[in-house]
């Protein structure tokens, strides 16, 4: 194996990026946990094995790369003059951390970024001890003076417990570069405070003053604490906020130090982190590239696959601020005038006449045969409802597609649709191609949404694609409809697609739901219809938080059948919350027989119904198994 000297790669990713407020960044996992695992015991110094064994730091860099790390942190935690000397080995600074650098630049290639690790210096500093903050800032200095001869692309200072020190970090990176970026970490403990009692309010705050690009939490905790920390973090700073948790808390089994968080379990907390505010998310203590590649996998379903600053080809003029007729850039595309809303479809027309509308959502085949839900839908017909909703592979379920589902209801039965559409399946082109076929065939009606993740549905191994999000699909949907290509340019002729959204008036963080609700409004939303609401009073109190942006709102509403069914919901479904209420009342009637619980259920979706009407634009009731019976009665008077 070939260790390379003083590699530095001319064409890598744009530095600037780690400090992009809006870039999320996959950061690896521990070095020393996999050096660890490899046989190299905890009494060795881990620094000197970047001279000593390089092949086995590489060894552990590649592996991060190769579960998907942006980011790759320098073997380097250690290598300050004062934690050397406790091996004799403090005149080896310079060597071990530009060889640190050196290695990981290596494994990193063209497409992944280095962040020179420093740690603290191991000793307390003025005023808690003896060690000047002169004394301390000499000392970072020549560690990353050092890392950068290496390479580095940035400074990752980590795991410091005391602001009085970090201040220091930070100021010597300063001195060195005032354009380097430099990545500032505190560690807290179960009670959410450092360990000379500062807050994550208290991290948040200074580390913003003093200028460093990006704040954040890494080690000693798992990431329950390191969440909460966060969310209070987000409150007080507008720089990048990063996590990079332990996996969980350590145990001791059979005199061997575990940590016991799954990569599952660190995917979904990574989701939960983006949510909360952070974006670079990574591992500490006993993470592996195993737990990155799970975080990888479980984060790319929010968010587009390029997390650059997203291009103004994919954003409507109105959205980036600038002046329609200046002339420059994508913003002066001219387009056609749109197709009113009122006159795109029949569905159209009832929303713009302030009429309240129906729907029901049918369930597209398995296979190839439609004959039992067209029977369905003919009976929806007779019924008088305005439209069926035709999902797009809910729960990641593998069904006939759901244009051609749609373009089967209405040639053969003359019945409107509201097609659903997701980001999941397909790149940018493949749903431009989609789109610009649905509108040459007639179809008119899109609810936009991302799309449950693949690991939800019988093939867990079926790749995601994400290219965009339900965000940015409805701008691209808005310049079809002006008659304009992605690139801005025109297509001669426009479509004429109402442009629905989804949107869940339960959803476990009702902030990040509104603003992603503000963005798909600016964007371009027509109307909205929500998840299914069992909770009118949580319905209302969200519609109050959007009366801002208010846009038609089309309620869902489930007919439930069964105890099992309601607690199914309630458990398994995403973004669906069923009051105990309705829970204890399932469970009374499913005690009395089957008949009992249908009845009961279409009892409470009545209710739901007669409850949301005085509020909401209309109501798009499930059919619950295919059963569009079922969703008849919830209609009847």
């Amino acid at each position: 194996m070939t260790i390379a000297t003083g590699i530095r790669v001319s064409e890598r990713p744009d530095v600037r990026e780690i400090a992009n407020p809006e870039r999320i960044m996959v950061a690896d996992g521990a070095m020393g946990t996999m050096l660890y695992s490899r046989g190299v015991f905890i009494n060795q110094c881990y620094d000197e094995l970047n001279v000593r064994s390089p092949e086995l730091v590489l060894d552990v860099h590649r592996a991060y790369v190769k579960a998907g790390a942006e980011l790759l942190e320098t073997n380097s935690f250690g290598a300050n003059r004062l934690k050397l000397a406790q091996y004799g080995l403090e005149n080896h600074v310079a060597e071990f951390n530009k060889r640190a650098a050196e290695i990981a630049r290596e494994a990193a290639g063209a497409n992944v970024l280095v962040a020179g690790a420093v740690g603290p210096l191991g000793v307390r500093i003025e005023p808690f001890g003896a060690t000047s903050r002169e004394e301390a800032r000499d000392h970072f200095r020549e560690q990353m003076h050092a890392l950068l001869e290496g390479g580095a692309d940035c400074f990752l200072l980590e795991t410091f417990g005391d602001l009085g020190e970090i201040e220091q970090a930070l100021a010597a990176a300063r001195e060195l570069s005032l354009t380097t970026p430099v990545i500032a970490q505190m560690t807290i403990g179960q009670d959410g405070l450092t360990p000379f009692g500062a807050t994550p309010e208290d991290v948040a705050r200074t580390l913003d003053e003093w200028g460093a690009d990006v704040i954040g939490l890494n080690c000693s905790v798992g990431p329950q604490a390191i969440l909460e920390a966060i969310e209070r973090m987000a409150a007080v700073t507008k720089r990048k906020l990063s996590a990079q948790p332990n996996a969980g808390m350590p145990r001791d089994v059979s005199g061997r130090t575990m940590y016991m968080a799954s990569p599952e379990y660190m995917a979904s907390y990574a989701r939960h982190f983006i949510q909360a505010g952070a974006k670079l998310i990574g591992g500490c203590c006993g993470t592996t590239p195993e737990h990155i590649k799970a975080l990888v996998d479980g984060i790319r379903p929010l968010m587009p696959r390029n997390q650059r600053k997203p291009s103004v080809r994919y954003q409507m003029p109105h959205t980036l601020g600038l002046d329609e007729s200046n002339g420059e850039g994508p913003a002066a595309a001219v387009g056609v005038e749109e197709m009113p809303f009122a006159r795109r479809s029949r569905w159209a027309g009832k929303i713009a006449r302030n009429e309240f509308v129906t729907s029901v959502e049918i369930v597209p085949p398995r296979g190839v045969d439609a004959t039992s839900m067209l029977e369905g839908v003919s009976a929806l017909k007779v019924a008088g409802v305005d439209a069926v909703n035709v999902p797009d592979g809910p729960r990641a379920q593998s069904r006939m597609g759901a244009l051609m589902t749609s373009l089967l209801i209405e040639q053969r039965i003359g019945m409107e649709t509201v097609t659903h559409y997701c980001c999941r399946d397909r790149n940018l082109l493949g749903m431009l191609s989609d789109l610009l076929g649905a509108s040459a065939m007639g179809l008119r009606n899109l609810l936009i949404i991302t799309g449950d993740p693949p690991k939800m549905g019988p093939y867990p191994d079926a790749t995601a694609v994400f290219d965009i999000d339900s965000i940015g699909l409805t701008n691209l949907v808005s310049r079809l409809n002006k008659g304009l290509d992605p690139g801005g340019n025109s297509l001669g002729s426009k479509t004429a697609f109402t442009i629905g959204v989804g949107v869940n008036p339960a959803a476990i963080d009702p902030q990040y739901e509104l603003r992603r609700f503000e963005w798909k409004v600016d964007a371009g939303a027509e109307y909205a219809i929500t998840q299914p609401v069992f909770d009118v009073a949580q319905l209302e109190k969200f519609l109050e938080s959007i009366a801002h942006v208010r846009i038609p709102i089309v309620a869902g509403i489930w007919p439930l059948v069964s105890a099992r069914n309601a607690e199914f919901l309630a458990n398994e479904v995403p973004g669906v919350v069923v009051p105990e209420a309705v829970l204890a009342r399932m469970r009374k009637a499913s005690e009395k027989s089957k008949e009992h619980a249908v009845a009961e259920g279409i009892a409470i979706a009545r209710e739901m119904l007669e409850r949301v009407r005085g509020s909401v634009q209309g109501a798009q009731v499930s059919a619950p198994f295919g059963k569009v019976e079922l969703a008849v009665k919830v209609f009847e008077s």
